[in-house]
């Protein structure tokens, strides 16, 4: 297949590069045009983030556990391409590492000092419940689901029918040939868009929690100058990684990622306040499951209060923005799985490791700040990206703990951003499953620009801003895309049970011919008797 770049190169370079244009150009105007376009986003459409999310998650449940989920992502009796663990480990590296390290204290703090809703006083136990309850709401199975539709989508035309790993070939079975020419071109430039904004998104987040943690044990100031070039320096390193294979370049840096990761969860869960962990994500997990259907489909029409914008829109669009690259990217590495482990596998197990991370890093801050007097909702509230730090102050070793913090968030920005080449060069190389590197290098160079313009244009508002925004349309075209899958699989199960009608008819017709001929030898010798 050629890999010369076609219409949808150039055509999503050309609108990224005209969104750098003018980032850089006007800088505040572009940032009031984003506001404005946000507050029209979020109130005339703010209600459909909450349904699709959550009907997202329905369906990938309703498939997994149907008549569908034994359905193998690769050929019948196909064995998966990587184990398991090392399977898991590069979903949860590309998928929500980064975030989760951000967000790990920065979200149980926020929402201790403002309760979601107004429904508690700040500051309080009630408060503190509360900030569990929901932090484990907004990394829980709704954010995964995201990644699992498009990631089903994609396996399923890639490995099942061999056809070419883009957005566009989950819609061969509802529009036909017309994927190959305009309407297919323009679902991939949206891909790509989205992709692109979504990486971009959590760059910058990383960007902003490595400069927090150089102000907590160097004498680093925090701004904005100072993030540009550690953006620059992370991205001369996962563009150099961005050149090796994929089993290199991405597999044994989320090994690395994973390892470091788990070494300082169970430092923190036994340095830190552990019965306090275990008995808050205890009662987490049973507020979780009893509120799942209330938190999931609220609103504050009479109140005006705009948590919800704040919070679980900006995380639903955020994993939709997501969803085209880390669908895919889970796709290319999942040949072999079948739906159902498929599902379970990316709902499910990142979702455990998810609680368990909030639980000790928020469930630690939580427990210093009410019954220790420690200062780490302070330091939220001054800084957000600077809880995690002012947390891990507060246990023993806790300089060599920032430091490991510092490599551990940059493994994961490099991992992420990694991956999203990956993904972008197979998105605009007609689906080959091994970009050529001149993609790669593009691409990852595009992500920089972007997430540098955010920076530049209010950081952290600017990066949820765009989040939200550049959600809206793949939202809407993953609607279509879940109906399209559906079809798909719809028409597979008739085909297999026309196929195995066939042969049990095949079968019966044996049989009754056997039966025929046994019963005429058994008449022909009755006659010679």
């Amino acid at each position: 297949m050629s890999q010369r770049p076609g219409w949808v190169f150039y055509t999503s370079l050309l609108l990224l590069l005209a969104f750098v244009g003018a980032g850089v150009a006007w800088p505040e105007p572009f940032a009031a045009y984003s506001a404005q376009a946000l507050e029209f986003t979020t109130l005339h459409f703010g209600w459909l983030y909450l349904f699709v999310t959550s009907g997202f998650l329905l369906f990938c449940l309703g498939v997994a556990f149907s008549d569908y989920g034994h359905i193998r992502l690769g050929a019948d009796g196909e064995s998966p391409e990587f184990s398991f663990l090392t399977w898991l480990g590069m979903i949860f590296s590309a998928g929500m590492g980064v975030g989760l390290v951000f967000w790990g204290v920065a979200e149980p703090m926020s929402h201790y000092l403002q309760p979601p809703l107004g429904s508690a006083e700040g500051g309080t136990p009630a408060a503190a419940r509360l900030a569990m309850q929901y932090s484990l709401f907004h990394w829980g199975f709704h954010q995964w689901a995201n990644f699992a539709v498009v990631g089903l989508a994609i396996a399923y035309v890639r490995f099942r029918h061999q056809r070419a790993g883009l957005i566009s070939e989950a819609f061969r079975n509802s529009i036909g040939d017309r994927v190959d020419g305009f309407a297919g071109h323009g679902i991939n430039v949206l891909a790509v868009v989205s992709t692109v904004f979504g990486v971009a998104t959590t760059l910058g987040l990383g960007v902003i929690q490595i400069n927090s943690g150089l102000v907590a044990v160097s004498d680093t100031a925090f701004g904005t100058d100072q993030q540009l070039m550690i953006l620059g320096g992370v991205s001369v390193v996962f563009l150099l990684c961005s050149l090796a294979p994929l089993e290199s370049g991405v597999r044994y840096v989320s090994d690395a990622n994973m390892i470091l990761a788990g070494l300082l969860l169970v430092f923190v869960f036994f340095a830190g306040p552990t019965d306090f962990i275990t008995a808050a994500m205890t009662t987490a997990i049973g507020d979780y499951f009893a509120n799942v259907m209330g938190m999931s489909l609220v609103m504050t029409p009479y109140t005006g209060d705009d948590w919800v914008e704040r919070w679980t829109i900006f995380y639903w669009a955020w994993g939709l923005s997501w969803a085209p690259f880390v669908g895919s990217f889970i796709a290319r590495i999942s040949r072999g799985r079948t739906i159902r482990e498929f599902v379970v596998g990316v709902i499910g197990t990142p979702v455990l490791l998810s609680t368990l991370w909030f639980a000790t890093f928020g469930g630690s801050a939580l427990y210093f700040e009410l019954f220790e007097g420690a200062a780490v909702g302070q330091a939220v509230a001054d800084e957000v990206s600077a809880g995690l730090f002012a947390m891990l102050s507060l246990l023993p070793g806790s300089e060599w703990l920032g430091i490991l913090v510092l490599v551990l968030i940059t493994l994961f920005v490099i991992t992420s951003a990694n991956s999203a080449t990956f993904v972008l060069g197979m998105f605009t190389s007609k689906g080959v499953l091994t970009p050529p590197r001149w993609s790669r290098v593009t691409w990852g160079a595009v992500q920089v620009l972007v997430a540098g313009v955010l920076l530049l244009s209010g950081g952290l508002g600017a990066l949820q801003t765009v989040s939200i925004l550049a959600a809206f349309p793949f939202m809407i075209l993953m609607l279509f895309m879940a109906a399209a899958l559906l079809r798909s699989l719809r028409d597979e199960k008739r085909q297999i049970e026309l196929h195995e009608a066939i042969q049990r008819e095949r079968l019966q017709r044996m049989l009754d011919n056997w039966y025929a001929q046994d019963d005429a030898v058994l008449e022909e010798e009755k006659s010679r008797e």
